[in-house]
């Protein structure tokens, strides 16, 4: 046999000790280059760590479990010019086992009180909440990052089908983690002492327990898991909404002429495709710039003002909406942002995510243009302040003083934190990235 060369984890930003949830692979198994060996799921994100080269794997020194850092051996693999020509591959999908949770597009770890449904029954040992219990009052303090116990997505979601608050959990696995077992044995003790764990289900925001319902007595029901994205993105929105007091500035931005724009910059430039969204990048770097209360953080008592323009797009995936984090937006051209906006989208619906990827970014956009809609309300994406949300665009009669003029209208929903940006400096923000839009050439002033 020729000599094996070793396949290592490869940059994954800040991330240490990420377990492996999957394996992509068996010994055997003939791989491409940038093929998935192993999953990995951190609090931040869901990550495959790709074959290095072509060749055929004959040795995984890894199980699921096992945690990884950056440089750490996944698998031993023979290089495809030495391999000659082993037996075909097995097929590349992941074995068959229950779907794990998903990375989300935030830069926290997703808390353990976030209010979800099941997509299991409980265990019949398990005393379900009644209408009944008291509620429980709410500790915003219990929800900060450094407040929330160290367990994985998949945990968590352990917890909380069971109802059990992992705050008061003791973790036994290394640094203090939670495991499975100590969420067990924590329930055990609770049932042998004649108490029962505290209810999950009010989020912590003094709401009576979530309803217990046997949808199937009314129909047919098909019980489907939500998927990894889903889950872990579900609980951060859930935080989020809880902890940012919203609210949403509404304008419309007449883009006629900036279409014609980009619609001519396309026929010139046909080996990139130039969508509207990249001119909404520079338009927001424009108004972050002119509004830098926007383009900051709140730290304790202290507004974090941010001297980088990282802009991080909302992009739909077949798993759920992941956010990707474009850098240093205010260094690039249309036609620079629009291939790195293509690049990365690809990347996210292929997995091929990391959590570097999704972290620093200072301002979000969220577009639904190609679908539809009017107007929507998008959830802040925490620890930023601000959120764009640009629906579907559509011809409108607008007076220009003597006649009504045919022209392209941009819905746009701005979602802001209260505590950081009031209406007046909204509604400046909101008209502002407009004037932009609809007149290019301010971006040059």
């Amino acid at each position: 046999m020729a000599e094996l060369k070793e396949a290592r984890v490869p940059d994954i930003g800040d991330d240490k000790d990420v377990p492996v949830i999957e394996l992509l692979v068996q010994p055997g198994d003939r791989v491409k280059k940038d093929q998935g060996l192993v999953t990995l799921e951190s609090d931040k994100a869901t990550m495959e760590v790709p074959a290095p080269f072509d060749g055929v794997v004959r040795e995984l020194k890894v199980k699921v479990g096992d945690e990884l850092s950056e440089g750490s051996v996944v698998a031993l693999i023979e290089p495809a010019d030495e391999a000659g020509a082993p037996a075909p591959a097995k097929a590349a999908s992941a074995p068959s086992r229950p779907a794990p949770e998903a990375a989300p597009a935030e830069q926290a770890p997703a808390p353990p009180a976030a209010p979800a449904a099941p997509a299991r029954t409980a265990p019949a040992a398990t005393p379900a909440p009644t209408r009944s219990s008291p509620p429980v009052r709410f500790d915003a303090d219990a929800l900060m990052p450094e407040k929330v116990p160290h367990a994985s997505p998949a945990v968590r979601l352990f917890a909380r089908e069971l109802g059990v608050d992992l705050g008061q959990v003791t973790g036994s696995a290394r640094a203090g983690r939670i495991s499975k077992e100590d969420v067990q044995a924590f329930v055990k003790a609770a049932l042998a002492g004649g108490g029962a764990p505290r209810a999950a289900g009010g989020g912590g925001l003094d709401l009576i327990p979530w309803p217990k319902v046997d949808f199937g007595k009314f129909g047919p029901v098909e019980s489907k898991p939500l998927s990894r994205i889903q889950k872990l993105s579900g609980a951060n929105l859930a935080r989020n909404w809880a902890m940012i007091p919203h609210v949403t500035q509404f304008d419309d931005a007449d883009i006629t002429e900036m279409e014609a724009f980009r619609k001519k910059l396309g026929e010139e430039h046909k080996d990139t495709k130039v969508t509207p969204l990249v001119f909404l990048i520079k338009a927001a770097v424009a108004a972050l710039k002119k509004f830098p209360n926007f383009n900051a953080s709140l730290d304790g008592d202290n507004l974090v003002l941010k001297q980088y323009f990282h802009i991080g797009i909302a992009v739909d995936t077949p798993d759920g909406l992941v956010v990707p984090v474009i850098r240093d937006a205010d260094r690039k051209g249309l036609l620079e942002l629009a291939r790195e906006l293509g690049e990365i989208s690809a990347k996210a619906r292929d997995k091929k995510l990391t959590s570097a990827d999704m972290q620093g970014g200072c301002f979000s956009i969220s577009s639904l243009g190609g679908i539809g809609g009017t107007a929507f309300t998008p959830i802040i994406n925490a620890p930023e302040v601000a959120i764009l949300g640009v629906s579907r665009s559509a011809m409108k009669p607008v007076w220009n003083g003597k006649d009504f003029d045919a022209r392209l209208v941009l819905p746009l929903s701005l979602s802001y934190d209260h505590r950081v940006i009031d209406g007046a400096a909204a509604a400046r923000f909101t008209a502002y990235l407009a004037q932009v839009l609809g007149d290019l050439r301010r971006l040059l002033v």
